[in-house]
């Protein structure tokens, strides 16, 4: 044995000498979860909606499609994210919110509060932090728009 072979060996403990004790890897080092941006989205569309007064999603676009979607044998949508826009990184998210709120609803308010759920929902189910909840008011729901709503035909889609 060489004189190199025998120092590296003296800073070798025997097996049964000490328990072998591994400290446990920060979180992440046993690998990665990654939440996709439509989980984001749905967590987000349904805590906004359970806020009293928001009335629904998307501007009347997005609405006007997702409603010709529903209607198509097989193309149903989730209309959870209709009108949910969401950016997420590995330990943040940013949500954008397209609302159509009821009339007679404090805005300033109704914003406050779903930003408020919105956060909560998706920090407590994620673990991710969300950084910022942008709420763009697209509409304002009028109680007798539900009448003309209901007078009108469905459109047939062939």
């Amino acid at each position: 044995m060489s004189v190199t072979e025998t120092t590296a060996r003296k800073d070798v403990r025997p097996a049964e000498s000490a328990p072998q004790v591994r400290p446990v890897p920060p979180s992440g080092e046993r690998g990665r979860t990654a939440i996709a941006d439509q989980v984001v989205g749905k967590i987000a569309g349904m805590a906004a909606r359970e806020v009293d007064g928001v009335h629904s999603f998307g501007g009347g676009l997005t609405r006007a499609l997702g409603a010709v979607r529903d209607r198509v044998p097989g193309g149903r949508s989730n209309g959870v994210t209709r009108g949910v826009k969401v950016e997420v990184g590995e330990k943040q998210a940013a949500v954008d919110l397209d609302l159509v709120v009821e009339y007679g609803v404090a805005i300033a308010d109704l914003a406050a509060e779903v930003r408020e759920e919105v956060i909560g929902a998706v920090e407590r189910m994620t673990g991710l932090q969300v950084v910022e909840v942008n709420i763009n008011v697209v509409d304002v729901h009028l109680p007798d728009e539900d009448e003309e709503e209901e007078q009108t035909p469905s459109t047939r889609v062939r």
